[in-house]
C-alpha cells in the first residue's frame, strides 16, 4: 500500500515511485519545504509502529530537537545533503537525508535510512 498526502505537488512527484515500496532494508521518507511528511514507505511506516501511517500530513519539525530542526532547515534553504550512521535497537543503520528537487529548485527531503552490517568492505577505486 503507497501512501502519500493527498496534494497535488506530492501526487505529481510521487508518481512512478513505486520501487520505494520494494527496497529492502531501507525506510524512506520525504516532506515537503515546510517539513510537512508527504510520503513513507512501508518500512518507514513500520519503523514508527502504530503511529507511522498517521505520520503522513502531518510536520515532523515537532519531532526533532533544536539542533536537528536546525539542521533540516539548513538542508532545505543551502540544498545540501547530511549523512551519518547510527546504532539502534542492534542494528547499525546510514541515514541520508537530501533534497528532492522540481525544476531545479528545492521542493522538500528525502531520507533514506538503510541497515548496514557492522563491519562493511570499503573499496578505493580512486
Amino acid at each position: 500500500m503507497t501512501i502519500f498526502a493527498r496534494s497535488k505537488t506530492a501526487t505529481t512527484i510521487m508518481e512512478g515511485y513505486g520501487w520505494a515500496e520494494q527496497m529492502e532494508g531501507c525506510a524512506i521518507t520525504v516532506c515537503d519545504t515546510e517539513g510537512t511528511i508527504i510520503y513513507m514507505n512501508e518500512r518507514s511506516r513500520r519503523t514508527f509502529g502504530k503511529d507511522g501511517a498517521s505520520m503522513v500530513g502531518q510536520n515532523m519539525m515537532p519531532c526533532h530537537n533544536e539542533r536537528s530542526q536546525a539542521m533540516i532547515r539548513k538542508m532545505l534553504s543551502e540544498g545540501s545533503t547530511h549523512c551519518y550512521t547510527i546504532s539502534k535497537h542492534g542494528q547499525k543503520k546510514m541515514i541520508f537525508q537530501t533534497p528532492w528537487k522540481e525544476n531545479g529548485e528545492v521542493r522538500g527531503l528525502v531520507e533514506i535510512s538503510m541497515v548496514i552490517p557492522e563491519e562493511m568492505p570499503h573499496y578505493d577505486r580512486g
